[in-house]
């Protein structure tokens, strides 16, 4: 697939593959239970990979009802099961060193992955959490990298009602959404109207949460 991606100046050098967690994690407590966790350029060699994902992921174009009509999905995807090889090494990597890191307080290991290509700033995701399954009871955790051209994901507590916050992602980043977050909050990828290039990201999630 082609894609007009401009890679990043810091991304240029020779060594490829997720960077250390532990201190470098910097966690950001919200309201009602929820925290975040973020950890910047966690991906070394990001832009590659995104270069590599755009090109051989097999990516779907889906369509679904949205109150009375059927509508066009704005973004492309691809759900890897737990059952599934992961298309790319650095995400098997990504995923065992994101589940050694976890796993104390998660309990349990992330088993699937979701991956959304976003094509230009026309593709979205409109206001939601992973709630489907154990997310809409349960405190979990959904490991979110970010692969190509930053774009804003946007977090507010359900229903709105309080603070928007805004990060800005891509180029290896890393952010975490853990605790009652996919309960007790929800997280956009809003249009945008200037000039941007192509974002995958990568959903990395326990066993029963989508």
């Amino acid at each position: 697939m082609d894609t007009a991606f401009q890679a990043s100046l810091l991304d240029m050098g020779e060594e490829t593959g997720p960077g250390p967690l532990g201190a470098t994690v910097r966690r950001t407590p919200l309201a009602h239970g929820a925290w975040l966790d973020l950890r910047p350029g966690w991906l070394t060699g990001a832009d590659a990979l995104f270069e590599r994902l755009a090109r051989t992921v097999p990516w779907r174009a889906e369509r679904r009802h949205m109150y009375d009509r059927v509508v066009d999905v704005p973004r492309l995807l691809k759900f890897y099961d737990e059952d599934e090889p992961l298309p790319d090494p650095l995400l098997e990597e990504a995923r065992r060193i994101l589940n050694r890191h976890y796993a104390g307080e998660l309990g349990e290991p992330f088993r699937t992955a979701g991956l959304c290509f976003y094509r230009d700033g026309r593709d979205s995701v409109a206001w939601h959490g992973d709630r489907t399954g154990r997310g809409n009871s349960e405190d979990t955790m959904v490991a979110i990298v970010s692969v190509g051209t930053p774009r804003s994901l946007l977090l507010r507590p359900n229903g709105g009602g309080g603070p928007t916050l805004r990060h800005d992602l891509g180029h290896g980043d890393l952010i975490v959404m853990g605790g009652s977050c996919q309960r007790t909050w929800e997280h956009a990828i809003p249009k945008t109207s200037r000039p941007t290039g192509p974002r995958i990201s990568i959903q990395f999630r326990p066993r029963g949460v989508r």
